[in-house]
């Protein structure tokens, strides 16, 4: 049976560091889906926004504070398909203009821009994830609304609507619109319209899940031809846009095993949810494994010799970007590089100072940090604050590499030694970096959270931190078991045992090229997901 044709919906898109049409994870996962969905020449087309600004650049000030920045981009490498359509936002039509990002031919990006002459909200469209509740409803409705109408104009009939994350949900809207506009009640446009979507949930927090009031989606959106009680119906008041994808769903799908069943909990009480099934996710081979550590493995030569290469590069990029780093090639390099976001605890290993500074003073480990806040998350930001005051405060043995992106990340998954990650459990959906560095045989060294419980052998490809626990004082019982297990076996094995590193490299690296590639993924979801028969 043919693969059914899927459009593949979302907010962002990590392609290239050079494309800044993405923020972070969410749109990492979506570059690699669609890269994978190319290399299996699987019938998919991807629907987003063109970020005339992209998002946040945040650099360092002089006081040592994250500073926001944008630009102005364009592409030449877009082309022009010569489609427009219309949206309503505000109760006014907005033009959006639909150009083609053709890189992986087979699987086409359309990219949905409304910075045109004729529109009075030309940055609509401008900076991703911007401003506040208003302009995200806006955006999101270019996103849907527009996305669907862009597949009509462009003549494109998919078999399946995958919504990755809530942010598409107004694509739903718009697809029960159509079916009443043809003659169908509410009811049975909605049953109908389910049987064609996917849904992909991720933030397995509820406080992080996006909610809007009723009547602010009704004077941003004009309802989508729907009423109030048919919105509320579907998503309740105020708005949950995840629950509004449960229910619009025939089925959906958490990123890990361990955040399905999490996900299932949290969610237990939405009335005809859809099931929630696993479908952990993977990474693009071809764009996060350093070549030269997949030649060393594949050819059986000793991994830890290109890996010091790498090493010595990586630390030479980090000396050029922060001119006062003195970090040094010889000594254990921990990486720790993600949003800056409290649960994802940054500097717990710097919460017993006093068993983690004699390793500093000994030159026993170092630590590079990396990450970026959004413009508006002041928590975020205070987390950038003090992890930049960390490589001020302990210039020989910690660093800071501002403006987190695809760059960085890259660069510091294949040239640290470890990868550090101790979310408060069960937090993490997912955590893909972990994945990009075991690939390159960076040793994981993780709180059993997202897909490390799937991936991890201790001692064998890597280590876990907290064995699993959840509950009171998690933050001292996690930081007890990172320092035990970085001094106890971690340090000896780096300085007294290569041989059994270069082992635990090489079981990483086995254990995640094929298991933990966007490759499967993809493949996860057309069998597990794409081809089920809808409820």
């Amino acid at each position: 049976m043919a693969d059914k044709k899927t459009a593949y919906f979302c907010m962002e898109y990590g392609l290239d560091q050079s494309f800044k049409i993405y923020s972070g994870g969410l749109g990492i996962l979506a570059g690699d889906i669609l890269k994978a969905a190319h290399d299996l020449n699987k019938p998919m087309v991807g629907i987003g926004i063109l970020w005339r600004q992209g998002y946040v650049e945040q650099k360092i000030d002089e006081q040592g504070r994250p500073c926001d920045t944008y630009h102005e981009y364009s592409y030449d490498f877009l082309k022009d398909t010569g489609v427009t359509v219309t949206v309503k936002i505000r109760s006014k039509k907005l033009k959006l203009k639909v150009w083609l990002c053709d890189c992986f031919g087979n699987v086409p990006l359309y990219l949905l821009d409304a910075n045109l002459p004729e529109n009075g909200d030309r940055l609509i469209t401008g900076q991703l994830y911007g401003w506040f509740n208003e302009e995200r409803i806006a955006q999101e409705v270019i996103l849907g609304v527009g996305g669907v109408r862009a597949l009509r104009a462009l003549g494109i009939e998919p078999d399946i609507y995958h919504f990755n994350d809530s942010h598409p949900m107004f694509a739903g809207f718009e697809l029960i619109s159509e079916r009443m506009k043809a003659g169908e009640s509410f009811e049975q446009a909605y049953q109908n319209v389910r049987k064609s979507i996917v849904f992909t949930t991720h933030t397995p927090v509820p406080a992080g899940n996006e909610c809007h009031p009723l009547r602010l989606i009704s004077y941003m959106s004009d309802r989508c031809g729907l009423t109030l009680d048919q919105l509320k119906f579907i998503g309740g008041s105020p708005f949950n846009m995840t629950v509004a994808g449960l229910r619009l769903s025939y089925i959906a799908n958490g990123v890990a095993k361990l955040h399905a069943r999490t996900a299932k909990k949290m969610w237990a009480d939405v009335e005809d949810c859809a099931p929630i099934i696993a479908v952990t996710n993977g990474v693009h081979n071809g764009t996060w494994q350093n070549e030269k550590i997949v030649n060393a493995f594949n050819q059986n030569k000793p991994l830890l010799t290109e890996h010091e290469k790498i090493k010595k590069d990586m630390l030479a990029e980090v000396k050029r970007r922060c001119p006062g780093a003195n970090l040094r090639d010889d000594v254990l390099t921990i990486g720790f590089a993600r949003r800056a976001a409290p649960y994802k605890r940054g500097t717990l290993i710097f919460s017993q100072p006093e068993k983690l500074l004699p390793l500093f003073e000994q030159n026993r480990i170092q630590i590079i940090f990396s990450g970026k806040a959004h413009p508006n998350d002041l928590a975020g930001k205070e987390i950038v604050r003090k992890m930049y005051q960390l490589s001020v405060d302990y210039t020989d043995n910690v660093v800071f590499v501002p403006d987190y992106d695809m760059t960085v990340g890259r660069l510091l998954t294949s040239g640290c030694d470890i990868w550090l990650n101790n979310p408060v459990r069960p937090m993490e959906a997912s955590g893909t970096s972990g994945m990009k560095a075991a690939m390159n045989g960076v040793l994981n060294f993780s709180v059993l959270d997202g897909w490390w419980p799937e991936g991890c052998e201790h001692g064998v490809n890597g280590w876990q931190i907290g064995g699993g626990y959840e509950g009171k004082n998690a933050d001292k019982h996690d930081a007890d078991s990172l320092y035990a297990t970085l001094e106890n076996e971690i340090i000896p094995t780096y300085y007294g045992d290569k041989n059994k590193w270069e082992q635990m490299m090489r079981a990483s690296i086995e254990m995640s090229s094929q298991q933990f590639s966007a490759a499967r993924m993809v493949e996860d979801y057309y069998k597990k997901m794409y081809s089920k028969k809808p409820r």
